[in-house]
């Protein structure tokens, strides 16, 4: 399947990381998602209904972000794909980049970025 649909820079303050500070300070992250389905009927019919709402995958992330608490970045991506591709039979495959925007880490301005790709058994 060659169709998708790309949601980038869905933003929001959450409670992840390794370090106990990261837990109680929080910090900003970033989403990416590219969401594979087959998308013929909705580019002939035009109706929501016949697509992925992304608005839906937006607000979900985002409340996964805000109120799950985890160590592991990678366990917040694979979060996100495994709700939606739980919320979504339509969707053959996720691909999810979470960024940390401003890791713990002494002398580096950087950001560290995992990205996960999961499919329909």
């Amino acid at each position: 399947m060659t169709d998708c649909i790309h949601v980038s820079g869905i933003r929001a303050y959450g409670y992840i990381g390794a370090l106990p500070e990261e837990n109680v300070l929080g910090q900003w992250f970033e989403v990416d998602l590219t969401l594979w389905m087959n998308l013929t009927v909705a580019g002939q019919s035009d109706i929501l209904a016949d697509t992925h709402n992304y608005a839906d995958i937006i607000q979900q992330t985002q409340q996964i972000i805000q109120t799950e608490k985890f160590r592991l970045i990678e366990r917040l991506a694979d979060a996100i794909a495994t709700q939606a591709l739980d919320n979504d039979t339509r969707l053959e495959k996720v691909q999810v980049r979470v960024h940390k925007l401003t890791p713990p880490v002494p002398n580096f301005d950087g950001q560290v970025t995992v990205t996960i790709v999961r499919s329909r058994p």
